[in-house]
Formats: structure tokens, C-alpha cells, sequence
């Protein structure tokens, strides 16, 4: 009984991860999409970043992993997020470099982050006690 109640939390969490990477991901290309029309690609992205991880800090915080907020898990968090900002400004111009168009390219790139972002956060920074 109790790896069953293990997998339907796991599921849940999960699902409830997967609702708010949507809309970090929303956050994070209407975001892109206005500075890109007054910035480059690269000022652009990073801008985008910023606001999408303030906003993914909460979301995950409040709903998903369900724990209090503190500096040190926005610390954490934020600093994790340094890691796959190289990863997703360099995939990006890599793609567009490649003849993807940007928009496109900020999407499938935002598909792997989801997937990075969930692992860093659910092994290092809102692991449960």
C-alpha cells in the first residue's frame, strides 16, 4: 500500500511540475518575444531567463514541491539555474545558427531545460527531510 501511495504522490507531483513548466515556459517566450524586438538574441534570452526563474522559484516553492520559501532554496535554485542558462543561450544560438527560426529554436530548447530544471530541483534543492 505504501508504494502505491509513493507513485500516486510522485504522479501528482509531477503533473503539478509539469502545469507550472508550461507556464514558466509562457513566461519565459512572451518574455523573449517582447525584448527580442529591442535587444539582441543573447540580452534577450537572458531577460527572459531572469523573469522565468523569479516566477518558476514560486511556482515550484508554493505548489509543486510544496515547502517554504527561504533564501537559501532561492539561492539554490537561482544557482542551479546558472548552469542551464549556458546551456539553453548556447543551444539556442546553435539551433539559429543551424537556419532553425529563433521562436522555434527557444521552444525546443525550453523542452530540454524543463526536463534539467526538474532534475536539479527535485534532487538538490526541494528534496524532502
Amino acid at each position: 500500500m505504501k508504494k502505491y501511495k509513493l507513485s500516486r504522490e510522485f504522479i501528482i507531483e509531477t503533473f503539478r511540475y509539469l502545469i507550472c513548466g508550461m507556464s514558466t515556459v509562457i513566461v519565459n517566450i512572451a518574455t523573449y518575444k517582447i525584448f527580442s524586438y529591442c535587444y539582441d538574441t543573447l540580452i534577450a534570452n537572458t531577460i527572459a531567463f531572469v523573469l522565468s526563474v523569479l516566477y518558476a522559484y514560486f511556482t515550484n516553492t508554493l505548489f509543486v514541491f510544496r515547502v517554504r520559501l527561504t533564501w537559501k532554496s532561492f539561492r539554490e535554485f537561482f544557482g542551479m539555474r546558472i548552469g542551464t542558462i549556458v546551456v539553453d543561450n548556447g543551444m539556442l544560438l546553435l539551433l539559429i545558427w543551424l537556419g532553425m527560426n529563433d521562436m522555434l529554436a527557444k521552444c525546443v530548447v525550453n523542452v530540454i531545460i524543463i526536463g534539467l530544471n526538474y532534475i536539479f530541483s527535485k534532487l538538490f534543492i526541494f528534496k524532502k527531510k
